[in-house]
């Protein structure tokens, strides 16, 4: 008879588990969400301007949903589109990146890519992720220059390991960018130096928050830092946050808006809008994309 309550709180748990992870599964990870910041980066008088920022798509073809869902973010009127990295999930994936994309290729946009636009994933222990050191996996080849092609033609910046201007929203914007820190293809030293001052805004863009990247973008002036990632914890404690950001960024800013330490930057980092093919699933961190509103200092 002893036996009994165990056996109910067990059944209990498991079932409370089995719950908890089906709304992961099934529920949470397809909420995507619209968040909206005003960030206080502009001169005094300046008109607002907002940017559109996407990260971590990790689309997969069968991804319509996903797919019409970013298509019609081409509602919200942005003056300028950034994104982030890791576009990619499989080697058929550009056509439902470019369809969630094409009604936005006509603004002004910038881009720079993760690992997994590179290579795609491979299937691990989602708990390697607690881990402060473990060995990056990577599997098949990805067809990047095939997306860099398309994204470059519609006259968006590639933004890799390179520096350039755009005209957005009336604004002149230097932009500098990195390749991806986490499988070690930045190079900031070839594009570093002191932010324009002919410039209106200066913007540095990475997939990865490392913070060698940051602080040396912020170093040089860069107002707006922007990256992605980090998912923004995927899988997080309520009322705790994310238990890793899976690189060296605080976990306390693993998404949303922060003043990067020691500087006058701000640095927003996407939740992204995706996750990786083999664990698909998303607690207490809605998968989202964000308007930023920039607003006079």
């Amino acid at each position: 008879m002893r036996k009994r309550p165990f056996i109910a709180l067990a059944a209990a748990i498991a079932a409370v588990g089995g719950a908890t992870f089906a709304y992961a599964s099934l529920v949470e990870r397809n909420l995507f969400t619209l968040r909206r910041f005003s960030v206080p980066v502009l001169e005094p008088d300046a008109e607002p301007l907002r940017i559109l920022h996407l990260s971590d798509l990790h689309m997969m073809p069968s991804q319509h949903r996903k797919q019409a869902w970013v298509a019609a973010l081409a509602g919200t009127d942005p003056d300028l589109v950034v994104v982030t990295g890791d576009n990619m999930s499989s080697p058929d994936s550009v056509p439902g990146v470019l369809r969630a994309l094409e009604p936005l290729l006509g603004l002004p946009g910038a881009f720079v890519f993760g690992s997994n636009d590179y290579r795609g994933p491979v299937w691990k222990n989602p708990l390697q992720y607690l881990l402060p050191e473990r060995e990056y996996v990577q599997g098949v080849d990805l067809p990047t220059e095939t997306l860099r092609q398309a994204l470059c033609e519609a006259g968006w910046a590639d933004l890799n390991n390179a520096r350039t201007v755009l005209k957005a929203g009336g604004r002149s914007i230097e932009f500098v960018g990195v390749d991806d820190p986490h499988v070690d293809r930045d190079d900031y030293p070839s594009v570093a130096g002191e932010a324009s001052p002919g410039a209106d805004l200066h913007i540095g863009v990475t997939h990865t928050p490392a913070s060698r990247v940051l602080d040396a973008m912020a170093a040089d002036g860069f107002s707006l830092l922007l990256a992605g990632h980090t998912h923004g914890g995927q899988v997080c404690v309520p009322g705790y946050g994310a238990l890793t950001t899976n690189c060296d960024l605080p976990q306390a800013m693993a998404k949303g808006l922060h003043r990067w330490p020691g500087s006058e930057a701000w640095l927003h980092v996407s939740a992204g809008l995706g996750t990786h093919p083999t664990a698909p699933i998303r607690f207490a961190c809605r998968p989202e994309a964000s308007i930023l509103t920039l607003i006079p200092r």
